[in-house]
This record gives C-alpha cells, sequence and structure tokens, in this order.
C-alpha cells in the first residue's frame, strides 16, 4: 500500500513560498479540516475520520512504519477523507494557509524525557506561533501526555502563547478525556503499566 495507495493520498510539499490548496486535496467537499500532528500507528486519526466522513484530515508522520499502519486503516474502512504528509511537520506547516484549520492533535508525542533532548520535543512557542496562524478562531488544539514533566511543559508554554487560552476549571478538566476521544493501543498499554494521561484542549483566542 506505501507503494500503491500513498502516491494517491500523499500530499507533495510545495514550492517555497507557495500555500497548499486544502480544499483540493479532497476528492469529495469536507465541512472542516483537521490536522493531526505525529498520528503514530494512526488509530486515533484512522477512527476520527471513520466518526466524521465530512470532516478532511491531514496527518503528519515522519516514519514509515506508522504511514504504511494508517494507510491499512484507511484501506480498511474505504476512507476517503484522509491525507499523509510523510516527514517532519515543520516543513509543511508553513504552506498551510492562514486560519484554516478547525483542530489540531498533537497526542502522546515522544516526551524526550533527557534534559539534554528537551530541544527536540515538538512542543515549543515556535509551533504554537505556526499553529495560531493556521489555526480559525476558536479552533482547538488537544494534547495529551503520559509523561508528566513534558505535559508540565507543554501547559506551561501553550498557557505563556498570547493566543492561546486554557479554559480547565478543575482537575477532571483535564484528567478526563474529552468529548470524542478515541483510546488507542498505546494509551491503553501505557495505563496498564501505571501511566496517567493527562488531557489539555487549548482554544484559539479569536483574533482582534
Amino acid at each position: 500500500m506505501v507503494d500503491t495507495l500513498l502516491p494517491r493520498i500523499a500530499i507533495p510539499l510545495p514550492a517555497e513560498g507557495e500555500s497548499l490548496d486544502l480544499a483540493s486535496l479532497f476528492s469529495d467537499p469536507v465541512d472542516q479540516l483537521w490536522l493531526e500532528i505525529g498520528f503514530g500507528g494512526g488509530e486515533h486519526l484512522a477512527a476520527q475520520a471513520a466518526n466524521h466522513p465530512k470532516i478532511g484530515i491531514i496527518g503528519v508522520e515522519p516514519f514509515i512504519n506508522g504511514v504504511a499502519s494508517l494507510l491499512a486503516h484507511i484501506d480498511k474502512d474505504n476512507l476517503k477523507n484522509v491525507r499523509i504528509y510523510g516527514d517532519d511537520v515543520r516543513q509543511i506547516i508553513d504552506a498551510i494557509p492562514i486560519n484554516s484549520l478547525d483542530q489540531v492533535f498533537i497526542l502522546f508525542p515522544d516526551p524526550w524525557p533527557k534534559k539534554r533532548h528537551n530541544r527536540r520535543r515538538i512542543i515549543s512557542m515556535e509551533l504554537l506561533d505556526s499553529l495560531a496562524r493556521i489555526m480559525k478562531d476558536n479552533a482547538e488544539f488537544r494534547f495529551a501526555s503520559d509523561h508528566m514533566e513534558y505535559g508540565a511543559w507543554a501547559l506551561e508554554r501553550a498557557t505563556r502563547h498570547p493566543d492561546f487560552q486554557w479554559n480547565a476549571r478543575t482537575k477532571a478538566d483535564w484528567q478526563t478525556p474529552p468529548e470524542g476521544w478515541v483510546t488507542t493501543r498505546y494509551e491503553t498499554k501505557g495505563r496498564k503499566k501505571g501511566d496517567v494521561p493527562a488531557y489539555f484542549t487549548f482554544v484559539r483566542k479569536p483574533r482582534t
């Protein structure tokens, strides 16, 4: 499927300075556009696509094993509303038009726990700047981690960013999965080991 299905749904990297025509990526019209950065084995993305056939979902994943796993889900469920960029999101994020995404997911990314590797973490002020540019007003950015220190790292940066708002009021707001949550094998395996996930939902503040 990597040789047959992927070429049909892969997103080509635009020339420098050019923007993606997101609507034209999908054969059928879509009502919203979602982005999942680092989809792993693709379970969450595929389930969301199956549950929301009128929403176009772009998945970004640099590892070919993860891409192959998602392709298997797409083929099995005959999903028409998924497109894939199989490399680093930082290569393509500047080509996504401003004010175009309704929801963004970054779920259980590599925490890079050693301090000398922290700079490799996907969550950064630079990434949040990019997300704020491409997300619509009041769009949601959902982040989850079962690594306590990384969760705190992401929370500190997102709440400090001027374009995002965290509306949690009680512990339940970040200890309970959000509406429409899809539990993956990775999350289930972690819970069995005693890992406790944190679920953060940040809202893109309206532009003034």
